[in-house]
């Protein structure tokens, strides 16, 4: 990786002139917010490293001689489908700004920084997709019974800014192309305007406006709308409490998906399906590695990468005993014949929605006795909770109905193999649960731009909620036998079975969205055969 000048953050309109960094909205040099790289003048950055260009020369020459044309931009994918979700977000709070930030760049290691992902409410509100606008804002002004909505983003800076050749965060030197006010207001159908004014937008009037802001996305935001309550003597009990509530709403606003929404999980999954061919095709090769779960995971993240966005969660590829620890994302161990390998792995499509598919593959082949005992049963489990679940069309079904389904089988098999200490009836009551010691996780969690998506709406709209068409779930449940727990006969220790596909509720019943994988046993013996 090339080793860039100190990344300089002058606004995009300052010249190439030897000048610190100026606040947002302000004319003088600001404190670097936390996790941010401290900026220096240009003279300093370039003197403090040899090897660096330091001449007037230099300056007027790099900014000289660039096609500067605007970009081509056309209107996003999901431009169709994002004002209808503002529009939502407008009406459950009239009168009240509403500020949702992207989030900022993070410190990987030194000068690099993780790739950006933008938070999920500002991509759903937006449609913009891969790696798009750190620092943007999204803000909600009040007017009349509605609201006005403005992106706020760092436009491009013309090639004559220091930010354009010396800026290793933003500069298109450095990044690439990126979109002005115009471009972007054609991509999103969203005005535009510069987040260099978006701290004295936010915290205009504050005293005589309600102000609602999503935390914890930007901790640069979140300061500067505290600064400002604190300083109108705002109620920080009452403000928190209505922040909470905007991400709780922004959180159940995705609880039903929209037909964009949908064909993008249908993309995420064939990505998905992609991937795991890539994995069986594997698993000659991960049995002559030391670390052979290394090389399914890579397997995995190849198709992920080189067809989608990448991985929407850290690859599990649990080979053995591994796979009984439920988030194994280490993936250092071998991988040994006759053993079960669980691979819990989604891809994630370019517009950041992603899938969450598990398949547990035997190593050599085919099952053994056991191994298929086990699998059997978690397979009966999963085909329990989609029966289930497709009775929404005949009789209201909660979301919990779908777990509980899917543990009645669980206990009754258990009790059949003598592991259940007590009967499966006792078991599953309330004062029981023994069997969860052996799938403590639950069994369907929503799916969306997060891999577990909603997950701050209330229990009266999650578990509690009846299905409707448009949900889209996971279905998993899983047998954990790990090889420590002495409970077990022997014949069963080391031996972790999940079934996980995607699930999206029609208006007919539901559509299992990862059925062109092979599920059953005789299927997935198949496909690790070749045949």
């Amino acid at each position: 990786m090339t080793d860039p000048l100190d990344p300089a953050s002058a606004p995009a309109s300052t010249p190439i002139t030897p000048e610190t960094t100026a606040a947002p909205g302000t004319g003088t040099a600001a404190a670097p917010a936390p996790g941010s790289t401290v900026s220096q003048p240009l003279e300093d950055r370039v003197n403090n490293r040899s090897h660096r260009p330091d001449s007037r020369a230099f300056r007027d020459f790099v900014a000289t001689g660039w096609d500067r044309t605007p970009l081509n931009a056309e209107a996003l994918a999901a431009a169709g489908f994002t004002p209808a979700r503002r529009a939502q977000v407008s009406a459950a709070f009239p009168g009240e700004r509403l500020v949702i930030p992207a989030g900022s760049l993070k410190v990987r290691s030194n000068d690099t920084d993780y790739r950006f992902r933008a938070h999920s409410a500002f991509i759903h509100l937006t449609g913009l997709e891969t790696d798009s606008e750190p620092d943007a804002v999204l803000v909600f002004e009040p007017e009349d019974d509605t609201h006005s909505v403005t992106l706020y983003f760092r436009p491009r800076a013309g090639a004559d800014t220091v930010e354009f050749f010396s800026d290793s965060r933003y500069g298109e030197y450095w990044v690439g192309p990126r979109a002005d006010l115009e471009a972007m207001s054609t991509m999103t159908g969203i005005p535009t305007a510069s987040s260099a004014t978006v701290d004295d937008v936010i915290t205009k009037d504050l005293g005589a406006i309600s102000v609602r802001l999503v935390r914890a996305a930007d901790a640069r935001i979140d300061s500067v709308i505290d600064l400002a309550r604190t300083q109108v003597q705002a109620d920080m009990e009452i403000s928190l409490a209505g922040d909470a509530e905007l991400a709780q709403m922004l959180s159940e606003l995705r609880l039903i998906k929209d037909e964009h929404e949908i064909g993008q999980l249908r993309e995420a999954v064939a990505v998905t399906r992609a991937g795991f061919d890539n994995v069986v095709r594997s698993l000659p090769e991960a049995l002559a590695h030391e670390r052979g779960e290394r090389v399914i995971e890579t397997a995995f993240e190849t198709a992920a990468r080189s067809d989608g966005n990448g991985v929407g969660y850290d690859t599990i590829a649990a080979s053995g005993n591994h796979a009984c620890t439920l988030h194994w994302i280490r993936n250092d161990g071998p991988v040994r014949d006759g053993d079960l390998v669980l691979v819990d792995a989604g891809a994630e499509a370019d517009s950041l929605y992603t899938a969450d598919i598990t398949r547990t593959l035997p190593v050599s082949g085919t099952f053994t006795e056991v191994q298929a005992k086990v699998y059997d049963t978690v397979l009966e489990a999963a085909d329990a909770a989609f029966a289930v679940a497709a009775e929404h069309v005949s009789r209201p079904v909660r979301f919990r109905e779908v777990h509980e389904a899917a543990m009645e089988v669980i206990a009754v098999r258990l009790d059949e193999f003598g592991i259940l200490p007590v009967p499966a009836a006792e078991a599953l009551s309330p004062e029981g649960q023994h069997h969860r010691r052996w799938m403590v996780h639950g069994t369907s969690h929503h799916l969306g731009l997060d891999v577990h998506d909603c997950a701050q709406a209330r229990a009266e709209m999650y578990l509690d909620a009846h299905l409707r068409p448009g949900m889209v779930f996971t279905i998993e449940p899983g047998l954990y036998f790990k090889a420590e727990d002495l409970l077990l006969p022997p014949e069963y220790r080391g031996i972790g079975v999940r079934i996980e596909d995607d699930v999206l509720v029609t208006a007919d019943g539901v559509e299992n969205l990862s059925a062109g994988f092979p599920r059953t046993r005789a299927e997935v013996e198949a496909w690790v055969q070749g045949r």
